[in-house]
């Protein structure tokens, strides 16, 4: 069970939630730098740093960063696993609206525009893969990207085009579909995002640009037996999840740099 350093003075607009395994190396300087981002936009919010099971100094570092800056909180999960991290911290964060992003995978402009777009829509999916989006990373990884949107579109009938990496939704509409999730590790933000869906969440999706900043941290390879079951956990706990009201992923107009 997870613990909390310590929490905001007042509560938040939007609560930055990011999981974090062994990132000694960089997390320092990409808390730093997602804090100046976020202090741009004048918007009241807290970056949540969501340790899980490090064998490094990750959550020393989380903790100091915490001390520094009254707008971080650090969280620890015992177990190495991202999608246990990315549960606690999305329900420690006390924010009206949350932000998903990865520790090498994040946008300040998004925070803003996801703030902006929450008004009309229950979720705003950032896709590698959506019309006008600007995947640079490795072959390999794109190939892989589109081939598990194929698979969930053929299996479980999504209607979107990238489920992974940054998000944002409304926290007080979401809590019911996190506790309901049964799945771990990467899968969980699968998850997620098809029971939004299901559950009628009117979303839409913004087209990313994306260059890899550093290859991945751990080895794709050794995913594929954990995927592998935690898909078929989803599929369990999904084939007989009814439907309600689904609305179609709505693209938004490409923002361009």
């Amino acid at each position: 069970e997870g613990y909390v350093l310590k929490k905001p003075d007042r509560v938040p607009a939007i609560s930055i939630v990011i999981p974090v395994y062994n990132e000694e190396k960089i997390l320092e300087s990409a808390v730093r730098e997602i804090v100046a981002e976020a202090d741009k936009l004048d918007i009241n919010y807290e970056l949540i740093i969501c340790e899980n099971g490090s064998k490094d100094r990750t959550l020393e570092i989380g903790q100091d960063l915490s001390k520094e800056y009254p707008q971080v909180r650090a969280i620890h999960c015992p177990e190495p696993n991202y999608g246990a991290a990315l549960e606690l911290g999305i329900l420690k964060a006390i924010g009206d609206n949350i932000v998903c992003f990865e520790i090498d995978f994040w946008d300040g402009p998004f925070i803003e525009i996801a703030k902006v777009l929450l008004r009309k829509y229950d979720a705003v999916v950032g896709s590698k893969a959506a019309k006008g989006a600007r995947d640079r990373r490795p072959l390999i990884r794109r190939v892989i990207t589109h081939s598990f949107n194929l698979f969930l579109r053929i299996v479980f009938g999504f209607q979107g085009t990238d489920t992974h990496g940054i998000k944002a939704f409304r926290r007080e509409k979401s809590v019911n579909i996190v506790n309901d999730c049964k799945t771990s590790k990467d899968i969980f933000a699968t998850e997620l995002i098809l029971r939004m869906e299901r559950a009628g969440f009117y979303m839409c999706e913004i087209p990313l640009e994306i260059e890899e900043r550093r290859p991945p941290s751990i080895n794709l390879l050794k995913r594929v037996p954990s995927t592998i079951k935690n898909l078929f956990t989803l599929w369990k706990a999904t084939r007989n999840l009814k439907t309600v009201d689904v609305k179609k992923l709505e693209p938004v107009p490409k923002i361009i740099k």
